[in-house]
């Protein structure tokens, strides 16, 4: 499916899945379904999922979500194809990495609608013109990796300027909250991140504020959706449902409450500044991060 129908599918799947988003009525329930969500760094980019999971938007479906951070390029992956984990998120691309071996997996609701990645240099080294090229040639760049969505798309940039991704640059892979200390400690100079990653470095002064937007640079793309196994969907489709109802009424909340999305987002982020956290999602709301 074009990732940009899928985007607009997705909108409104809650109606395409047969799904009432009025609160049901008191019935008595059963034991509540837990669900683990794989995901690749703990990043201001789910927070919708975050909400869903504070508002108790999953339980409105006997459903509790919980979340376990992997970051190595495919291990979000792997937790869900082993059963290990209901869900994982991130770049639907890894469902077809799955297919290739044989594995189904799907895409069953949209989440961060854009490339959630940014490119910052370090003080003294920030690019003086976008002679791209010219630019990154015979540098080194932190990044997530190998096979996460923030390298696959340092690579795209890099052999979209002709740029080869081994003899032209050295990209220092680590994983995804890593890339500011491989910054700050001289091995990159150069850092491909995310939110609230960028705002902790410009504050620490470890970057300059992005001088490539990524969001902004390649438009709106299905960058993280929630992916589960096909069987899952097969064997319990009310189980889906309820989630996929839970993430559209997260989202619907962030746009509406952006205030109330950053005393959530604390929660998560309990070590961060709320005016530095406020910060973050302002940058991502500019750049549409969310649809």
């Amino acid at each position: 499916m074009n990732r940009r129908k899928f985007l607009q599918s997705t909108a409104t799947l809650g109606t395409g899945l047969g799904i009432s988003l009025a609160a049901p009525p008191f019935i008595a329930r059963a034991a509540s379904k837990e669900l683990l969500v794989a995901e690749p760094v703990h990043s201001t980019g789910y927070l919708p999922m975050y909400i869903a999971m504070a508002n108790g938007y999953f339980a409105e479906s006997d459903i509790v979500v919980k979340i376990v951070t992997i970051e190595s390029g495919g291990g979000h992956t792997n937790a869900v194809l082993s059963g290990q984990a209901f869900a994982f998120i991130g770049g639907p691309e890894h469902n077809a990495f799955a297919k290739a071996k044989g594995a189904e997996l799907r895409a069953v609701v949209h989440c961060v609608d854009r490339g959630n990645v940014y490119l910052c240099a370090a003080k003294g080294h920030e690019p003086k013109d976008r002679d791209w090229p010219s630019y990154f040639k015979g540098k080194s760049v932190a990044v997530g990796p190998y096979s996460g969505t923030p390298n696959s798309i340092m690579r795209y940039l890099l052999a979209k300027w002709k740029l080869d991704a081994k003899r032209d640059v050295t990209l220092i892979e680590v994983p995804n909250s890593a890339v500011p200390a491989a910054v700050r400690g001289g091995q990159a100079v150069i850092g491909n991140s995310t939110e609230p990653m960028i705002t902790q470095g410009i504050r620490q002064n470890i970057w300059s504020e992005p001088f490539f937007n990524v969001p902004k640079e390649l438009g709106p793309y299905a960058y993280s959706t929630i992916n589960i196994r096909l069987d899952s969907i097969q064997k319990e489709p009310e189980v889906v449902r309820g989630f996929v109802k839970g993430m559209v009424k997260g989202l619907k909340f962030l746009y509406a409450n952006p205030n109330e999305a950053a005393e959530i987002a604390k929660k998560q982020f309990p070590t961060m500044a709320l005016e530095d956290l406020k910060a973050t999602l302002d940058r991502s709301f500019s750049d549409e991060m969310w649809s």
